[in-house]
């Protein structure tokens, strides 16, 4: 099959197109730098003539509140509106775990929004709901940095390598359409505080992780199940001390 890759050549994108590659599909990797810009619909039309199946893990630049939520709309209309006039017979998506539970954070409440144009086109669709990746641990304490000092509730995460997000996206890609939603994530349950604090430790990070209920979490409050998958999650193979050895 012809799978086009928006976002082709970022951290997911990329392991994807290479995992389709090796499986005898066409994985056209499509991205602004390969003259594919899905906020002003440059190239869209091109890349996607003769396409099967449409894979979108873009992300938006800025995470501002008002950003991200232009982002996901403008993005994900313009696809949905080309993959409709291309032909396309399979959407799929990257989205968050928990994000319908989280209205106060401004980038789930732009993922939401994602995911409910998608569903309203009427394209045959699967939708990825991924929980944290391990590689976002020191961005999230970046985040969540003053003065030297983290500051992270507790809520529960159960994060998972890239490299199997792409695994499972790349499997959505190349199957049947689900019509609705998959979720996957990684075999333990952290505290966020502590998965962050380990990672650090691990990294010889000297900043001190303090566990505070009160911090947020990308602009929301977390409960303790808000970020985790449901019963019938896919569950990876890869444990945070593997991945951290690696």
């Amino acid at each position: 099959m012809k799978i086009v890759v928006i976002g082709g050549t970022g951290l997911i994108g990329s392991t994807v197109v290479a995992r389709l590659g090796e499986h005898g599909h066409q994985a056209v990797p499509a991205a602004p730098s390969t003259g594919v810009d899905t906020i002003t619909g440059e190239g869209l039309k091109e890349v996607l003539r003769g396409a099967d199946v449409l894979v979108d893990v873009s992300n938006s630049p800025s995470f501002a509140d008002d950003d991200v939520m232009a982002f996901f709309r403008t993005a994900t209309g313009n696809l949905v509106d080309a993959a409709e006039e291309a032909g396309v017979g399979h959407y799929v998506a990257l989205s968050v775990v928990g994000s319908e539970r989280l209205p106060e954070s401004g980038y789930l409440r732009a993922k939401v929004a994602q995911e409910a144009l998608i569903e309203a086109a009427g394209l045959p669709y699967t939708i990825v709901r991924a929980t944290q990746f391990f590689e976002f641990a020191g961005g999230i304490a970046d985040t969540a940095t003053t003065d030297g000092v983290v500051r992270l509730p507790g809520g529960g995460v159960q994060p998972i390598a890239a490299a199997e997000v792409a695994a499972a996206v790349g499997r959505a890609a190349a199957g049947a359409p689900a019509g609705g939603t998959i979720e996957i994530g990684g075999p333990e349950v952290f505290g966020l505080d502590e998965w962050v604090r380990t990672v650090l430790a691990a990294r010889s990070d000297a900043r001190e992780v303090v566990s505070d209920p009160r911090a947020r979490y990308f602009g929301t409050l977390l409960e303790k199940d808000s970020l985790l998958p449901g019963p019938g999650a896919q569950v990876a193979e890869t444990r945070l001390a593997e991945w951290l050895a690696r």
